[in-house]
């Protein structure tokens, strides 16, 4: 009996704890038809006192959704700039199908997001999984990007080239087993000192534990997981055309599916100081902001360092 107490309420607070965020802004939906399914993609679409012409799309990483860019959209707006902020299709809000994803699905979906809305012009800020999608839609959709921001991007190195391959029913066994403790556990590592601020964060990546059909939520995120690992964009960083900034936080050691690797095998990979100066040489022209003791999201830990050198370089 007392065994059956101490579960009810392990699983009480846990639902207490995953329990909705409130986004900072009105969610939409646009209804997009991808492999033959109907898919509804949420998307806010934040918008300033006063406009100043200018718009600004935002790409949020793989563990994160639309909540986390919540200050971010507002000193965006009370400088002028119109915000749009999707949930990309598998992440937050929108509809988690079984389909195969890509960047260039994603990407595609986002410029059918700004066509509804008569957007032709954005600049892109992508964070984490965001900054290689953000290299995509500036590669695919370089006429409708005018300034580029990356911040503290995955996809700097191949993963595949020392990442051991999974099969996408082992990930899936591990997404499927995931609850808000392992999802703290692991956002804990971004920060090189946690805060109490920071458990909403959790909390809005914990929304998924409370899905119905948690399993195809798993489901979803295995296949993203899929796509990182196999659709590297670093290759392509030299084409980049779009003047861009690099904000990095020095302490990020982020490597996707880091946990696979030896202790000494992973001290060799995610050294994000490196990695950023080699992200600078690769895009031409581009400049290079590294923050020290900040780790994988400058815009939460650093919001006052990062506002001023985003709006600086969007304002030049």
């Amino acid at each position: 009996m007392k065994c059956i107490l101490i579960l009810l309420l392990f699983l009480f607070s846990t639902q207490l704890r995953a329990q909705e965020v409130m986004y900072p802004h009105p969610i939409n939906y646009i209804k997009l038809t991808i492999e033959g399914q109907v898919v509804k993609m949420a998307y806010m679409d934040a918008k300033p006192a006063k406009f100043n012409g200018k718009t600004v799309l935002l790409f949020h990483g793989k563990n994160f959704n639309g909540y986390y860019w919540k200050d971010v959209i507002s000193f965006l707006n009370n400088s002028g700039y119109r915000v749009i902020v999707p949930d990309q299709v598998g992440w937050g809000r929108s509809e988690k199908p079984n389909i195969h994803y890509g960047f260039h699905l994603l990407a595609a979906n986002t410029m059918q997001l700004l066509d509804s809305l008569a957007i032709n012009k954005v600049h892109v800020i992508g964070h984490s999984m965001g900054g290689m999608l953000a290299t995509r839609f500036a590669l695919m959709f370089p006429d409708v990007v005018n300034k580029l921001i990356y911040e503290n991007p995955i996809g700097l190195e191949d993963y595949k080239t020392f990442i051991p391959y999974q099969k996408v029913e082992e990930q899936y066994e591990k997404e499927v087993k995931a609850n808000y403790d392992d999802y703290k556990k692991y956002q804990q590592t971004y920060y090189p000192v946690w805060k109490p601020e920071y458990e909403q964060y959790i909390k809005a990546q914990a929304e998924s534990l409370n899905d119905s059909d948690f399993a195809k939520t798993a489901w979803a995120n295995a296949l993203t997981y899929q796509m990182i690992y196999e659709q590297p964009v670093v290759y392509e960083f030299k084409n980049i055309k779009q003047s861009t900034l690099i904000i990095i936080g020095l302490e990020d050691r982020t490597v996707v599916g880091k946990n696979l690797l030896s202790k000494e095998e992973s001290a060799k990979y995610g050294q994000y100081p490196l990695l950023g100066k080699k992200l600078k040489a690769e895009i031409k022209g581009s400049t290079l902001v590294e923050l020290k003791g900040v780790g994988h999201i400058p815009h939460i830990q650093v919001p006052q360092v990062y506002r001023q050198h985003v709006l600086r370089f969007l304002k030049d």
